[in-house]
């Protein structure tokens, strides 16, 4: 009961990271597989896939393939179901599912300006006004969750999928020290000191670039966790 796992670099490919959380905080085994994101080999290393063409993507144990991360990420529950990768509630899941999905097809200048990287944070990053505009949507989301979430430290308490859905926000958040209030940047504490998260990063280290991808031309400081 295998799945296979088709990745980017773990350094800068949000999405993958995604992917990767989804199975390896609810211990659904997989067989990870790298994609080419920046060597020119992507389009090969996925071609066994098609037509799925980004990554994460994934070949469940009976072989469908699954690409798209939200599609993924309902796939699995409903072939693990006892894994709680939703919440339990009823409203907590549906709020779980809609921030999901609002964090799949918006927060676009939080993307944009801010590429996910997990090497340093940089310091004195000029935040623009649509990113701030994206922060303080994501901080409203966050403080509507929180309604649900009576034990635990994650956005509905217990670890879900909506958690890992957010987790690369963290990342933008920490390795650009944007400004956020205090319960989202406790949330991101929470989120990068995660040991699932840690050795997601620690793997990515051990790969240099040179030049760096993401030079935004101001001074950088070590990562906090």
């Amino acid at each position: 009961m295998t799945y296979d796992l088709y990745i980017g670099d773990r350094t800068f490919s949000s999405w993958s990271l995604r992917g990767w959380l989804m199975m390896e905080k609810f211990n659904i085994p997989k067989k990870i597989h790298f994609v080419g994101l920046y060597g020119g080999t992507m389009a090969e290393d996925m071609a066994a896939l098609a037509p799925a063409r980004l990554v994460p993507a994934m070949r469940t144990p009976a072989g469908t393939v699954v690409g798209e991360s939200l599609a993924m990420a309902e796939t699995l529950a409903e072939e693990h179901p006892k894994a709680g990768m939703w919440p339990a509630d009823p409203a907590a899941r549906a709020t779980a599912r809609w921030l999901c999905a609002e964090m799949v097809g918006g927060f676009s200048a939080l993307r944009s300006d801010c590429p996910m990287q997990l090497q340093h944070v940089n310091k004195g990053f000029a935040v623009p006004d649509a990113t701030r505009t994206d922060l303080a949507r994501l901080e409203t989301l966050c403080a509507h969750a929180a309604q649900f979430a009576t034990e635990g430290p994650w956005l509905f308490g217990a670890y879900s999928l909506a958690d890992a859905f957010y987790a690369p926000v963290c990342a933008r958040i920490v390795g650009y020290d944007l400004p956020v209030g205090d319960a989202a940047r406790r949330y991101c504490e929470t989120t990068i000191n995660d040991p699932a998260f840690k050795a997601w990063r620690a793997e990515g280290l051990k790969t240099t670039y040179d030049p760096f991808p993401y030079d935004m031309g101001v001074p950088v400081t070590d990562w906090p966790a």
